[in-house]
């Protein structure tokens, strides 16, 4: 916190997620009381994470080439155009499942055109050294935009209703849009460092060949693996099915216990990086990192098959604090082992598991939920992902991270 940037971007990327989660929160609402469709959540879901899955490689390379800084504010201009798409069709009440279908892809473009570009910045911005903290405060900066996200969506919900309040929900991400104009950092204000040549963009091409490039590190390989396994069978997936959880848990209003549902994992998020970030715990390992992401199956299984409502809201809260826990040590392992000259790549290919494979876990918590209910689903997959960090455990190497 000491790097006046880092502050800058801490404070507007917590702004960018709370908007985003504010988005969700409103929107998930309108669409599960005008449709009841357990498919169109888990399509939410879907489209939110498919573009990380096709472009996070692809986006990474460009942002090896280009100014990251630029790509960020593309994908702001892509959040505010999804947000005032809403707030048209809440107004004039003609929403129809097919724009819901293309304003779900939008948002989902959007937060791909983010994410990749923004970690390369960190870099740029604390440097190596500070580079772990960073990691960390970057991922509470995440969770406590998506903690802060639902309570002012409810908040806005009760106070302007869903249609206004998608439409001011815009506002929020202009402050990282526009810092991003002058903001000394990216390849042109990299001084006394002089990394290979950017290897052209070339599509799938890249995705094979970046997986050859860290196939010897076994450090990349096993927390790229734990990333996007834990994404492809539970993801963030139950949080678009929150509000028929919060019915099932006997709670049908879109107010406080709905809000307070949606931000328990973030809550725990928050905590967790006070304490680690605090008190420098946890050191980046890959066995511990693996354990954590056991510990988080076993939290989603209760959670799933809770039917007592604080109970419930205890669980998420254990969730969300092992959940960046384990997450936020893989992403610092990537970042610290990542060669200089392919970054991009390997940050876009490290995305590409943690956040392009949740896609999938809207087809395993979503539409497999629409045939045996929600509850079940979250539980089996959840239980499928402690088997497969079991196995993870068993070849994970640990190694001291390398700058």
């Amino acid at each position: 916190m000491r790097h006046s940037g880092f502050r800058a971007q801490f404070i507007t990327y917590v702004l960018a997620m709370m908007a985003d989660n504010i988005e969700h929160v409103i929107s998930y609402w309108v669409l599960f009381q005008k449709f009841h469709s357990p498919a169109l959540a888990g399509f939410a879901v879907l489209s939110h994470w498919l573009p990380f899955l096709l472009f996070s490689v692809g986006v990474g390379a460009l942002a090896d080439r280009v100014d990251p800084r630029r790509i960020i504010q593309c994908g702001m201009g892509l959040f505010i155009t999804a947000s005032v798409g809403w707030g048209y069709f809440f107004i004039t009440g003609t929403l129809q499942t097919w724009h819901a279908v293309v304003l779900l892809i939008i948002h989902g473009l959007a937060g791909m055109l983010w994410q990749t570009p923004n970690q390369l910045l960190l870099y740029d911005i604390v440097g190596p050294a500070d580079l772990i903290s960073a990691v960390r405060l970057n991922a509470m900066a995440r969770y406590l935009g998506v903690l802060v996200g639902p309570a002012v969506g409810g908040l806005i919900m009760l106070t302007l209703g869903p249609s206004h309040g998608i439409v001011l929900n815009t506002v929020f991400y202009l402050p990282l849009l526009l810092w991003l104009v002058n903001a000394p950092y990216g390849p042109r204000f990299r001084v006394g460092v002089t990394p290979p040549p950017a290897r052209a963009v070339r599509g799938l091409a890249d995705i094979m060949q970046t997986i050859r490039d860290i196939a010897p590190n076994s450090v990349i390989v096993s927390m790229t693996l734990l990333a996007g396994l834990s994404s492809f069978f539970v993801g963030n997936a139950y949080s678009a099915q929150m509000p028929g959880f919060t019915q099932d848990l006997g709670h049908g209003d879109p107010g406080v216990t709905y809000s307070m549902l949606l931000s328990a994992d973030a809550a725990g998020a928050l905590l967790a990086g006070v304490i680690l970030e605090g008190h420098n715990l946890l050191r980046p390992n890959p066995r511990t990192a693996i354990v954590l992401a056991m510990l988080w199956c076993g939290a989603l299984t209760g959670f799933a098959l809770s039917s007592i409502y604080t109970m419930a809201l205890a669980l998420l809260f254990a969730a969300g604090f092992l959940e960046l826990s384990f997450n936020s040590m893989a992403q610092t392992l990537v970042q610290l082992n990542a060669p200089l000259g392919l970054r991009g790549r390997v940050i876009g290919l490290f995305n590409m598991a943690s956040l392009g494979l949740r896609a999938f876990s809207g087809v395993s918590v979503g539409l497999v939920g629409s045939l045996i209910g929600v509850h079940r689903s979250l539980a089996l997959s959840a239980l499928i992902m402690l088997v497969v960090a079991l196995g993870l455990l068993r070849v994970a190497r640990p190694r001291s991270p390398q700058s």
